[in-house]
């Protein structure tokens, strides 16, 4: 079955320079994708005519040839050709252009949508990873476009934040509550991690508000990354913790002796040095340390006194 000439065959979202319609001398009669659909129907290319690049009466719409060239050996195989000449500009996995280059034509029409802005040079642009990497331009259904199925389009390669995911505690993708890009920008972006806010901890208060503060008494770690405290892709400690309590503490609070609280397992001050009432059972530090991401009560001048005391 022929796709109909109201739909844009291809306009495949990366190549070199766009080509005006009508400008190919060979096809005097039909040109763009009315041409292309005289041997690519629906059998070998599905219908994309749902989407931004289906062909219309809108001139600024993409053609066929403005992706993958003129292709005029591709059109009109030459009776010396032994087999039909591949288009000028290819986007498969085999393709002689370098991802670069098959990404030029995206930011012909897509560089000025601001969300594109800041691709050249950032990670995956480095990485040699082009638009057609992760994007069917040929496919009403686009899988990284769509949040049921994107988290499985990043995890083609970011194998290991798919396990993080698979883990007890974690962020709601797996659900279907969350997208890897509510929290990144895949074209490029200012902050670290390709994240859409400046900074890790920004990105985090977008949802944790109540986290931000600021607090009376801060704690200094928490303002600094939360990352220093979380595996924000997920983690087998609740909440998304690198480690358990009081281990984790312990990396910065270093741990007393005996008879004082820090001390894994330590007795309870005032008792005869029996370990009778262990305060590290239950949540450990966050026994007393409620408000570990910060406090304004009860207020105090005085710094040098824990959490749960001022």
């Amino acid at each position: 079955m022929r796709i109909k000439s109201s739909i844009a065959l291809a306009g495949l979202c990366l190549a070199g320079l766009l080509i005006p319609f009508g400008s190919v001398s060979w096809a005097a009669d039909e040109v763009g994708a009315k041409l292309c659909q005289t041997c690519h129907d629906e059998d070998d290319r599905p219908d994309i005519s749902k989407t931004a690049h289906g062909f219309s009466a809108d001139a600024r719409v993409p053609d066929c040839i403005s992706c993958h060239g003129a292709s005029p050996t591709h059109a009109k195989k030459p009776p010396s050709a032994p087999t039909q000449p591949k288009p000028d500009r290819m986007f498969t996995k085999k393709s002689p252009l370098s991802a670069h280059e098959r990404s030029a034509t995206c930011l012909n029409c897509h560089v000025n949508d601001g969300k594109r802005a800041l691709w050249s040079g950032s990670q995956h642009d480095a990485a040699d990873v082009a638009c057609s990497s992760c994007h069917k331009v040929h496919d009403n259904k686009d899988a990284v476009r769509d949040r049921a199925t994107q988290a499985e389009v990043c995890y083609t390669c970011h194998k290991e934040q798919r396990a993080q995911m698979n883990r007890p505690s974690h962020h709601p993708v797996p659900e279907g509550k969350m997208v890897c890009s509510d929290c990144h920008n895949p074209h490029g972006s200012a902050g670290p991690k390709l994240l859409k806010r400046d900074s890790i901890n920004d990105t985090c208060y977008s949802c944790h508000a109540e986290k931000r503060g600021p607090f009376v008494h801060q704690h200094d770690p928490v303002a600094e990354d939360c990352s220093n405290c979380h595996t924000v892709h997920g983690s087998v400690v609740s909440p998304m913790l690198k480690m358990r309590a009081p281990l984790l503490c312990q990396q910065c609070h270093t741990p007393h002796a005996t008879g004082k609280v820090g001390a894994i397992g330590a007795p309870a001050v005032g008792t005869s040095g029996k370990n009778t009432t262990n305060l590290w059972q239950g949540r450990s530090c966050l026994n007393c340390h409620t408000q570990i991401h910060g406090s304004n009560n009860p207020s105090s001048t005085n710094s040098t006194l824990p959490l749960f005391m001022r």
